[in-house]
């Protein structure tokens, strides 16, 4: 079976020019994804300590890295592959020395081994799936492009550390590319936002990973099957008899 297209305005966010040319028009004012620190700040309390030191990926012009800074977690380092974007940054928050801004690609970071005790990211994984269209049969070039930032990430984390993803992707969906074991993390999440139908918000997802500490074995087999072929498509219907009587079978009963 053919996959379906995305469609075309999709790629445009797996672009360096098209965020360059959003942050040159919008500068540093903030844009929140997923909303602003107020909303998941209560679950995200409960993994950090005030001394850990911090990597945001994708920042943005997202004030999540000034809200940590201003409640007291001073070691906050923010990369992003747009210029623009860092420089805005840059600009906006120079009176904070606590803040750091790197231009850098999350699938090749720079930082030495073991260097972070948080990895953070606030919607920034979403991107990697932009152009698909079927969540239960993603793409082999998606899988890998989420492996390698993952390692990435997994790499750059102390032992004790933790890996926070904040996204809209239900479990079914994104723990697969979480659970695996060569990441050599453990994996919970909590659900946050409103999940009440009659305000017309909805629901998103914290998941957490802790380096060093072993995967449960139902995630451990969720990962397994992201690497397990799709089943092959179902075989057509028979074809109904050719007779006298073939008005039988367009009843609906």
């Amino acid at each position: 079976m053919e996959r379906r297209r995305a469609p075309a305005a999709n790629r445009r966010y797996r672009q360096r020019r098209f965020w360059d040319a959003l942050y040159r028009q919008e500068g540093a004012e903030p844009r929140e994804w997923l909303g602003g620190l107020s909303r998941f700040l209560p679950q995200l309390k409960a993994e950090l300590r005030p001394g850990d030191r911090i990597l945001v990926l994708g920042c943005g012009n997202s004030a999540l890295s000034h809200d940590l800074h201003q409640l007291g977690y001073t070691d906050v380092t923010s990369i992003d592959f747009s210029p623009a974007c860092i420089a805005a940054m840059r600009a906006r928050h120079a009176r904070c020395p606590g803040l750091r801004w790197a231009i850098m690609d999350i699938r090749a970071l720079t930082f030495p081994d073991a260097t972070f005790d948080v990895v953070l990211e606030k919607g920034t994984l979403d991107v990697l799936m932009v152009e698909e269209t079927d969540p239960w049969h993603v793409s082999p070039q998606a899988i890998a492009a989420m492996h390698r930032v993952l390692s990435e990430v997994s790499r750059v984390l102390r032992p004790g550390g933790c890996f926070i993803s904040i996204t809209f992707a239900q479990p079914h969906f994104r723990k697969p590319h979480y659970a695996q074991e060569v990441f050599g993390w453990s994996l919970r999440h909590v659900a946050c936002g409103d999940q009440d139908g009659d305000t017309g918000a909805f629901h998103y997802f914290l998941y957490i990973m802790r380096k060093g500490q072993p995967l449960d074995p139902l995630d451990l087999a969720m990962g397994r099957q992201l690497h397990q072929p799709p089943p092959p498509p179902a075989p057509p219907p028979p074809a109904p008899p050719d007779d006298d009587e073939d008005y039988l079978f367009a009843i609906q009963l």
